[in-house]
């Protein structure tokens, strides 16, 4: 039996179908085997193999939503390349897991800042959220970076406020706050982005600005 296969043995011995019922009531409703483990679970699980980065891939391939989970947990962000990144994004079925791999895995990556442009402009309400999301870890995580990029990033937090899908416009609200969260200069700059977007005429931006004004300004 392969490790990824032993993994996933263990956890289908855990199968805890009462946290799987309190899962989806928060949205976690994946296309793929879902078995419920807590979250501590699979985050001890995934330091257990660090920077394992074949077993990441065949942790993806089964399938099972946990498993990916550890997966993100596990990969070495060093060897993700592009074509990883967009195979598992074709996957991400739940913001929970968007949220796992965008913010503990693909941040890391070289190929972060481009993912997260691309990804602002894909239709699919979960790969879109993924560009937000990408841009709200970088701005946690990767402190070598420059507040260039995250003024780039600003302008199109506003091309896309408009959209009112639940987990895209959280998605955009939570990269606005993070930016702004980074240091001085970048706080004054996402408030007046934030500015911006409450005068465009849509529930969503309405909802994005005044969130993150809330927060930026306390």
């Amino acid at each position: 039996m392969t490790a990824a296969a032993t993994i996933v043995a263990g956890l289908r011995a855990q199968c805890r179908p009462d946290n799987i019922a309190g899962q989806q009531r928060f949205g976690i409703t994946p296309k793929s085997e879902q078995l419920g483990l807590p979250l501590p679970i699979l985050r001890g699980l995934g330091r257990k193999h660090r920077r394992d980065h074949a077993l990441a891939l065949a942790l993806w391939a089964t399938a099972v939503h946990d498993a990916r989970l550890i997966a993100a947990f596990a990969d070495d962000p060093r060897q993700v390349t592009r074509g990883q990144m967009e195979a598992w994004a074709r996957d991400f079925d739940t913001w929970a897991l968007v949220d796992a791999v965008c913010t503990t895995l693909f941040n890391r990556t070289p190929h972060a800042e481009a993912k997260a442009y691309a990804w602002s402009e894909r239709r699919p309400e979960f790969t879109k959220r993924a560009g937000f999301v990408l841009m709200a870890g970088m701005a946690v995580h990767r402190k070598e970076l420059p507040d260039a990029v995250f003024l780039a990033f600003l302008p199109v937090l506003r091309r896309e406020a408009t959209d009112e899908r639940h987990y895209v416009k959280k998605a955009v609200n939570w990269a606005l706050r993070q930016i702004g969260k980074r240091n001085p200069r970048l706080r004054r700059a996402a408030i007046a982005e934030a500015k911006r977007i409450r005068r465009i005429d849509s529930r969503a931006a309405r909802w994005i600005a005044a969130d993150a004004l809330r927060e930026l300004t306390a």
